[in-house]
């Protein structure tokens, strides 16, 4: 999702792709000036050949307006959705000179109309470079570009409210934009059991040869480097490769499985214990998993890309502290990324990172501090969250074992 500047980035997307974007439809129209002024105020001073890019209407988007994101809110907890718009442009186009030459302006018009029907979804590469501090490009759903029919009594009401004199225009809507609400989530303890055995709701897979789910161990809602996953689905084989991908992480991660049939294999997703480049090569936060084989030897097939969370490791420091304000030391493993999203959970609150440290060795953990203001004696459970996926705060102890939640992210607070 997005900041603020989401729509002011949309805008400029917009402007910048028309304005690079049309003198290449049409060679006489080098000289165009793309302006982002109301109606009223479009041509003043201005003698080129000129389009108008006008956003007049912002409405909220019905299907996104109370869905939960399950990067943000997950079971069990609760949270206000994102701002999700929809953006109605009118782009205006005017000739050359004071005659303002009809002929011109329809050219600047079709050559416009024709970017726009050839470039229906924004990069995200365009988006990042039209207004500094935006990030709209990080969002997961891209920007579409669609025409909007207006009937003639729609567009004759819009100019009047402007008193201005009616040009050729042409009505788009860009969709969807998704704003951050500021709203804080608020994020129970995690169950610690889910039925006899902990097995949870048995789950079937289709007949169709495709992944079904990925499982991570303990019946847990994510992995972890070091431990094993089980990719569940049909007619799977060892000899197929399994791939992580992740926006956060440059070049996807491929593995063999270490075991399994024709409806589940597991992979084991390596440490540094296991890989010395383990943690250059991962990043904490969500990945999609697919298998790719090459049937008799002929060309790779994937298959379907089904969610899996990795979760973090971490270590809280002190494990103890007088109430008040408390100052906490975080090691993260693997390594955070530039970009990704931090807070700490310190039982029901949640506080951003004072700072943030990345060694230039690969093999060192990130290191996060934390000052969390007016806290109450108490015992606290510790959860590091990294682009919506939270550190696991149970280990298993005993035998057999059972769950308990991890010293090394409880915080004792003494009055």
């Amino acid at each position: 999702m997005s900041n603020a500047l989401a729509v002011a980035a949309a805008t400029a997307t917009l402007r910048n792709l028309l304005h690079a974007e049309v003198p290449k439809a049409d060679s006489d129209l080098a000289d165009l000036e793309v302006t982002t002024q109301p109606l009223d105020a479009a041509r003043k001073s201005i003698t080129k050949a000129q389009l108008n890019l006008f956003l007049y209407q912002a409405l909220t988007n019905a299907a996104w307006r109370n869905l939960d994101l399950p990067s943000q809110v997950r079971s069990g907890e609760t949270g206000s959705p994102p701002l999700a718009l929809n953006l109605h442009y009118l782009i205006t186009t005017y000739g050359r000179g004071d005659s303002d030459n009809d002929a011109v302006s329809h050219r600047v018009l079709g050559a416009a109309m024709s970017v726009l029907h050839d470039h229906p979804v924004l990069s995200r590469a365009e988006i990042r470079v039209a207004l500094a501090g935006n990030d709209l490009a990080d969002q997961f759903e891209p920007l579409r570009i669609t025409p909007l029919p207006m009937t003639i009594e729609e567009i004759s009401k819009l100019w009047t409210v402007f008193m201005t004199q009616y040009r050729i225009s042409a009505a788009y809507e860009v969709t969807v934009v998704l704003i951050d609400s500021k709203t804080p989530v608020s994020s129970p303890l995690p169950v610690l059991t889910r039925g006899a055995a902990d097995r949870g709701w048995p789950a079937m897979a289709t007949t169709a040869p495709a992944v079904a789910e990925v499982r991570p161990a303990q019946s847990r809602q994510a992995a972890r480097l070091g431990e094993d996953v089980v990719v569940a689905g049909t007619q799977l084989t060892r000899e197929a490769t399994v791939r992580f991908m992740s926006t956060r992480v440059a070049q996807a991660v491929e593995l063999p499985p270490s075991d399994g049939n024709a409806s589940e294999i597991t992979v084991h997703l390596p440490d540094q214990a296991d890989d010395p480049n383990a943690p250059a090569r991962w990043a904490p936060g969500l990945y999609t998993v697919a298998l790719l084989t090459s049937p008799g030897g002929g060309p790779t097939l994937a298959s379907n890309e089904v969610p899996l969370a990795l979760a973090p490791r971490i270590t809280v420091a002190p494990a103890s502290v007088r109430h008040g304000t408390v100052d906490l030391t975080v090691t993260c493993e693997p390594r955070i990324v530039p970009g990704q999203r931090v807070l700490l959970v310190f039982g029901s609150q949640q506080a951003e990172a004072a700072s943030m440290t990345t060694p230039p060795d690969p093999a060192q953990p990130t290191m996060l501090r934390f000052t969390l203001p007016d806290i109450a004696a108490g015992r606290y459970i510790v959860r590091l969250r990294v682009d919506g996926v939270d550190s696991i705060p149970v280990v298993y102890a005993g035998s057999p074992p059972v769950p308990e939640f991890d010293p090394d992210q409880t915080v004792e607070v003494t009055g």
